[in-house]
């Protein structure tokens, strides 16, 4: 792995859950376990994250940006164990068209909660160590496959807080073609500051999300 990735690493060997979300899972084990694939590669603009924007047909999260991945199916294993692993990049190859071989999982985070679809979910860490074209596998799931430098994350130009209908508040990364937020905003922002590469940004800025 690059250097740069290693205070990535350190985060998640040493984080606490309670430091990347107040949802966790619920104590009695309720919640269906899924994993998402936090991607990291080497880009033309230096370190990047592989996104994608989910189908506007899709029930739960639809429309939005986020980290490839799904729920844990039988076929994957033990979900508290390498079954976490398997399922996101599963998920991801299902999603996007990437080549699992290219990828090496250096680390996961600890489980954290998504209450308005019931997920408990996993980040799983990875490098993207050799690339391959990715895209679009079934439009019916996925709308686009992008890559996001970490300077553009990290730029206070491009942060706010999503201001959603529902009543939820969180950080937001207005980013090339997307509006990141929710979850996957979330881990980014978490990993962003305990990774020490976060830049000081505008709090107060807000940013309203459509409830449709």
């Amino acid at each position: 792995m690059p250097a740069w990735l290693a205070p990535v690493a350190k985060v998640a060997a040493s984080v606490e859950p309670r430091q990347l979300s107040r949802f966790l899972p619920p104590d009695d084990g309720a919640g269906r376990p899924s994993a998402v694939l936090v991607l990291f590669g080497e880009g033309a603009d230096g370190p990047e994250l592989l996104l994608m924007e989910r189908a506007s047909s899709l029930r739960s999260h639809a429309g939005q940006p986020s980290f490839p991945g799904g729920a844990i199916d039988p076929e994957d294993g033990d979900p508290e164990g390498e079954g976490r692993l398997r399922a996101a990049l599963r998920e991801a190859e299902e999603e996007t068209g990437l080549d699992p071989s290219g990828v090496q999982i250096f680390a996961t985070l600890p489980a954290l909660y998504i209450p308005v679809s019931d997920f408990v979910v996993t980040p799983v860490l990875a490098w993207w160590r050799r690339p391959t074209p990715v895209a679009p596998v079934d439009p019916a799931e996925t709308a686009r496959v992008f890559t996001v430098p970490v300077s553009e994350l990290t730029d206070p130009g491009n942060r706010a807080m999503a201001v959603h209908p529902s009543g939820y508040t969180g950080p937001a990364f207005n980013v090339g073609p997307a509006l990141v937020w929710g979850f996957t905003a979330g881990v980014i922002d978490r990993l962003l500051h305990y990774s020490g590469w976060e830049q000081p940004w505008d709090r107060e800025r807000r940013v309203p999300i459509d409830g449709t």
